[in-house]
């Protein structure tokens, strides 16, 4: 019989129950009593919804971030963290965001660690720390509790961890020691830890590696070897999975470990899945993920099942089915929708629906194709209506597409000839300061914006609120005294769903929640067809903001790449194709900003390095045609007109030369919590254009200094030349509070007014 499992699954709740459970721990409003509860009665729900799986993930819940759970299981805690006189959970949380409570007034406050994007998703993870003195310390107790619960409920548990070899590729050392240095040590907590599982009668444990499917150096290879020789007499059984790519060259690698069962990425290594049934031993299980858990269309079941026949003949019940990865990258359940076109809502499946499918297929392969027709029938349909769909095709998008020439990526003059009309028209000071472009959501605007959906607010009152609200952000900031400003994004509820809501090409969900890292959920738009603009996006709220203030006011847009790589994305044409269309509609408000005197345009790529693809050898590809689309959106306008783009928590050092093929004339980045180790590229690449670093982390409640400030852009500007160095937070303001936003602004231009003196 075909095994049944899952890799793991969506934390946040129907509801997002478990954000704002959070919320209200960090505010005080409830206990931690309270707050665990809640935990409780989510984790009791998830495991029912995946009750019909033979195994089911257990250790998958997490409070703020995975990869947090399992320093704290191994005991690798930030010596700033150590002897703080509070419980578990509180310096759980203080390393995740600097402080537990939002009032924190008893100084317990402390530098929250490094947060960067999981592989290639907009999850975060807070990155391990290392130095030649860590010493691992198993603390399970959290993890234990958890499978007991499950237990006691009759859940089929399979415990989900990451991989040691993974664990330590993650992390960061804090001394320049080398981190593999610290594996054998390591190994003997995991060692520890599977001991302790088998004396909960656990028969299986995931062990994620999902470095598989990168390119490993030599010692690393060797790593893995050494660790599950190591491990290779556990008491109990291991599946090690890996997911989001291929194999390749660790495919040998991957199949001669001692463990007892491999899962792959049977979506995107499907041509892998032969030559791995090849060389994986007899006496192994072979997991494969056949359905996708990073996008949300259906399963095409014909196709698939058809596949796996073939494949069940040769492996019987060696053969277990699966996502291809955990389902906490796409929303939890499709029925909760309720307002979505009803065509376009039989062609998805949320995390629920893909683990009906996983069981379609798997009683169509042990009882037989006749006892699921209904299921499979259904399916054909949706597929097939898909494909032939009118509203999916636009033949005006797609030729203009086929028109594109290098010409539309081009800049009329270089940077230099560039810079010198710019300083001219704009006579900055010299460490210019603005901010990345959102305010404050508070309350009363996103309460106006659920009014104004519902109907209960008028489209005139509901313009006449957010320029109520625009009119507050230009009055702070001019009497902050920040030299560039923006209008604040009262009317924006995502960065993304914001501009998708107003194309043609893209659905919306109501409840289609993913989570990014602790409280913060997104909400992905779905790119279903051809994308094209009706009318200007920004162009009213923006001109309006600049109607009240002599002070340069700067245009908000969300790059092209950065609205595909944030999106749920139509898997029937490339990605590049759809990325072109998306350059197109953000290129033509570029050009309506232009006109209405706009001559200051941020169009972020918050997301470009994400979709960066995990082998280098494949990244050419990738960022030649993302470069492109970003040109082609940025490039049309005047030499005078000055184009800024920012970019998100991510390693960008590697890919320094295509940044700087973009031709921004400002790019700002998150450096604050790296202590500007971002920067350390800038000592070998003489990047040519004007770079913002950041200097205050939004993603912390913490108020940076003005000292703390001044350190930071002094470390930047022995990189930099200080004539090409703004002064900015790391991102948009949408998260904080106006207390938090007024304070951090205020040091942060005292900090640019002392340097300038200096």
């Amino acid at each position: 019989m075909v095994v049944t499992h899952n890799l793991g699954f969506p934390s946040i709740g129907k509801q997002r129950e478990l954000k704002f459970a959070l919320e209200k721990y960090w505010s005080r409003n409830i206990s931690q009593e309270e707050l665990l509860q809640t935990a409780g009665m989510l984790r009791k729900q998830f495991w029912k919804n995946q009750d019909k799986l033979d195994l089911v993930p257990v250790g998958d819940f997490s409070f703020y971030d995975q990869v947090l759970d399992m320093s704290f299981l191994l005991g690798n805690i930030p010596k700033r963290a150590e002897n703080l006189s509070y419980n578990d959970l509180d310096n759980y949380f203080r390393v995740a965001r600097g402080r537990s409570y939002v009032d924190e007034s008893d100084c317990t406050c402390i530098q929250a660690g490094e947060m960067t994007k999981w592989f290639d998703t907009n999850y975060h993870y807070i990155v391990p720390e290392f130095n030649k003195n860590t010493n691992f310390k198993l603390q399970a107790q959290r993890l234990i509790a958890q499978i007991t619960e499950a237990q006691k409920q009759g859940v089929k548990v399979k415990p989900v961890i990451i991989g040691p070899v993974t664990y330590l590729w993650l992390g960061k050392s804090k001394d320049e020691s080398n981190k593999l240095d610290l594996l054998d040590s390591l190994v003997e907590v995991y060692a520890q830890l599977f001991k302790e599982l088998s004396k909960l009668e656990i028969k299986w444990v995931q062990v994620d590696e999902p470095i598989l499917v990168t390119e490993l150096e030599s010692n690393w290879q060797v790593a893995f070897k050494d660790t599950y020789d190591t491990l290779a007499n556990s008491q109990v059984k291991l599946l090690l999975a890996s997911y989001f790519g291929t194999l390749q060259d660790n495919l040998g690698l991957a199949c001669s470990l001692p463990v007892d069962g491999l899962h792959i990425d049977a979506i995107n290594a499907r041509n892998e899945v032969q030559a791995v049934i090849d060389n994986l031993p007899d006496d192994k299980v072979l997991s494969l993920g056949i359905v996708d858990g990073r996008n949300i269309w259906k399963t095409d079941l014909n196709v698939t099942l058809l596949w796996l026949k073939e494949i069940y003949q040769q492996l019987q019940n060696r053969m277990w089915l699966a996502p291809s990865c955990s389902l906490l990258h796409v929303p939890m359940d499709l029925d909760s929708e309720q307002e979505l076109d009803v065509d376009i809502k039989s062609w998805l499946a949320f995390a629920v629906q893909k683990l009906e499918e996983l069981n379609i297929l798997a009683q169509a392969l042990n009882k037989g194709q006749a006892s699921v027709v209904k299921q499979i029938v259904s399916n054909a349909d949706a597929i097939n209506a898909r494909k032939h769909s009118p509203f999916v095709h636009n033949s005006t998008v797609q030729e203009r597409i086929a028109q594109v020439n290098d010409e539309l990526g081009n800049r009329q003059s270089e940077y230099k000839s560039r810079a010198k009309l710019q300083s001219k028209k704009f006579k900055l000071p010299l460490y210019p300061t603005t901010t990345i472009g959102s305010f404050p959501q508070t309350l009363e605007i996103r309460q106006a914006r659920r009014d104004y959906k519902s109907g209960k607010l008028s489209t005139k009152k509901y313009t006449q609120a957010m320029q109520i609200e625009i009119q507050h952000c230009v009055q702070i900031q001019e009497s902050l005294g920040l030299d560039v400003l923006v209008h604040g994004e009262p009317e924006r509820n995502d960065m993304v769903e914001y501009f998708g809501q107003q194309l043609n090409g893209y659905a919306f969900s109501q409840f289609g929640w993913v989570r990014s890292y602790g409280s913060r959920c997104v909400k992905p738009p779905i790119i279903f067809g051809d994308i094209s603009r009706p009318n200007s996006m920004t162009v009213d709220w923006t001109a309006y903001a600049q109607s009240l203030t002599k002070k340069l006011m700067k245009g908000m847009l969300t790059g092209p790449v950065t609205m595909l790589n944030w999106s749920f994305v139509r898997d029937d044409q490339p990605r590049s194709v759809t990325c072109l269309q998306l350059s197109f509609v953000i290129r033509d408000e570029v050009l309506d900003l232009e006109k209405s005197n706009i001559n200051i345009i941020q169009i972020d790529e918050a997301a470009l390095r994400e979709g960066l693809p995990l082998r280098k050898s494949q990244w050419k590809t990738y960022l030649d045609w993302a470069i492109k689309a970003y040109r082609i959106s940025a490039n049309g306008v005047s030499d005078e007109t000055q184009i800024h783009t920012h970019m998100c928590y991510s390693e960008f050092n590697d890919i320094i030369k295509a940044i700087a093929q973009m031709d921004a004339d400002v790019i700002t980045i998150e450096t604050s919590r790296s202590d500007m180790e971002l920067l350390d590229v800038f000592d070998e690449f003489d990047y040519p254009n004007e770079i913002g670093p950041g200097v205050y982390d939004i993603h912390s409640p913490n108020v940076p200094s003005v000292d703390s400030m001044v350190e930071l852009m002094q470390k930047a500007a022995q990189r930099i030349p200080a004539k090409r160095l703004w002064v900015n937070p790391d991102c948009g303001l949408k998260t904080r509070n106006w207390h938090e936003v007024r304070l951090a602004l205020s040091n942060m231009i005292l900090a640019s007014k002392q340097l300038r003196q200096e």
